[in-house]
């Protein structure tokens, strides 16, 4: 029957069994998930890793050199001066102010914006000539330090942003205000899925063992903003199911599930049809994606089949869940079955007040598994067509935080700041960019947030400009009304 012909009485008949069915079926429907159902359950053949499914018509606008891209964000801001750029000018005006024809009129974050005193506070550790390049990296990432051939080290970034959210939020969004869509899902939107199993946006979180950064992880840093929501980032948990309710109950079987699915759908799709709510069109995706993901996510998390050299590589972390270890090595095999972007966020950079005592540790939680994500990838020549970037929001400040006549950390310090990439089409054993003698300024070619972006989308084969989706009367895009290719970081 025509569904638009029922009375409003059957129509009631009818959601008081959706709403039965519904709520029977929350081991897979509370997932927010996108792409097709199982193959030998509804009709339909669709393609496992390889060519793009879903992809907008007319993209990639050109040749990709990047078919995926994996995000190592590290949350609370990284210190360039401390890792990535060194400055001896520091170390010869340790404990004495920055000159103020330096510091200029730079927006600092609250918590130092009022200071009298900026005593210039040197690196850490020393740094050494990495690659053949020779490129200056600190002792404190040694690991990352061995891939110095293959990195491209971006040493001029700089953004608005003075504090954490709205920092994370401006480059994931292309806005400091939240609401925008994500990049992944901006990927998703416009070059579909690889695999039609797994979720073309996949997010992983983790933290450093002490937890003393405090960082929070909101989920508008993966969201769909105002495009449709199944292009929204999965998260994957680090505890328990990675996926939650992605099992069966017990005595529930596949196939009895299968049927139950079916069943639901054909409401969905009724009412789908009689109301035309975008929402029930993503709900259907939704179920869909988590009934497939029963089956792949398994396979995904089974490491019986890494050798044993590739675990050493990773770390002593590798097989512990939730940690960024365990999840470099989860993207890598996630690279491999074709999921389009992968975020990995980590929190613990956020040194105010223990920069001393904890950055270290910070560096040797992350330096080796960031390292051994970009070997792997080489070693499976998956390299060349796999983007990896390794940043956060900001940098630290130069000049120490706390005590004027013993800094005990840096601040917050978005006017110059370091990333490093490395393959899907960037150059290698590069240095891009340059600060002035105290890292405080950008001396040579600035990388704008936006810039970084319209980069990013340019090595995935898609024009910036032309990516766009309308909303609210206007075309919104991730790069919003700015941003230019940064073709000093093409290979």
């Amino acid at each position: 029957m025509d569904p638009s012909l029922l009375s409003p009485s059957e129509w009631r008949a009818a959601l008081t069994r959706r709403s039965f069915l519904s709520a029977s079926i929350q081991g897979i429907g509370t997932v927010a998930l996108s792409s097709l159902l199982a193959r030998d359950l509804l009709a339909g053949d669709p393609k496992a890793a390889g060519d793009p499914i879903g992809a907008l018509p007319g993209l990639p606008h050109l040749a990709p050199k990047a078919k995926r891209v994996i995000c190592l964000w590290q949350g609370g801001g990284p210190s360039h001066v401390d890792l990535f750029d060194e400055k001896p000018a520091l170390l010869a005006h340790a404990g004495k102010d920055i000159p103020a024809s330096v510091r200029g009129e730079t927006r600092l974050s609250t918590m130092s914006s009022g200071y009298k005193s900026f005593p210039a506070v040197p690196a850490l550790k020393p740094f050494r000539r990495r690659g053949q390049g020779g490129i200056g990296l600190s002792e404190l990432i040694p690991h990352i330090g061995e891939i110095a051939d293959e990195i491209c080290v971006v040493r001029s970034l700089h953004t608005e942003a003075v504090n954490h959210a709205p920092g994370v939020t401006f480059f994931m969004t292309g806005s400091q205000i939240p609401g925008r869509p994500a990049m992944g899902a901006w990927l998703a939107y416009g070059l579909g899925t690889m695999n039609a199993d797994l979720p073309a946006f996949v997010v992983m979180t983790s933290s450093d063992r002490a937890k003393s950064c405090g960082q929070l992880f909101f989920e508008h840093y993966w969201g769909n903003g105002f495009l449709p929501g199944k292009h929204q980032g999965v998260r994957f948990s680090g505890a328990g199911d990675p996926v939650p309710y992605v099992r069966n109950p017990a005595g529930v079987s596949r196939e009895a599930r299968g049927r139950l699915l079916e069943d639901m759908q054909a409401l969905n799709r009724a009412h789908f049809g009689a109301v035309g709510d975008p929402a029930i069109e993503t709900r259907i995706s939704q179920y869909e994606m988590a009934f497939r993901m029963q089956a792949s996510v398994p396979d995904l998390l089974d490491f019986r089949n890494e050798p044993k050299s590739v675990l050493e590589m990773y770390g002593p972390d590798v097989l512990v869940p939730g940690s960024f270890a365990n999840n470099c090595l989860i993207a890598r095999r996630l690279a491999e079955r074709g999921v389009r972007f992968t975020q990995l966020m980590h929190a613990g950079w956020d040194q105010h007040n223990n920069l001393f005592s904890q950055l270290e540790v910070q560096c040797r939680d992350t330096d080796q598994p960031s390292a051994a994500l970009v070997k792997d990838l080489r070693q499976r020549g998956m390299l060349d067509d796999t983007l990896v970037v390794w940043g956060g929001e900001f940098g630290r400040t130069p000049f120490g935080q706390g005590p004027a006549a013993k800094p005990n950390g840096r601040d917050h310090f978005g006017r110059a700041y370091s990333w490093w990439l490395a393959g899907g089409g960037v150059r290698k054993g590069h240095v891009h960019g340059a600060t002035d003698d105290f890292g405080w300024n950008i001396a040579k070619d600035p990388v704008h947030v936006h810039d970084m972006q319209a980069t990013l989308l340019h090595l995935c084969g898609i024009n910036h400009e032309a990516l766009t989706y309308r909303y609210q009367g206007r075309q919104f895009r991730l790069t919003d009304v700015h941003g230019k290719l940064v073709k000093g970081l093409l290979a």
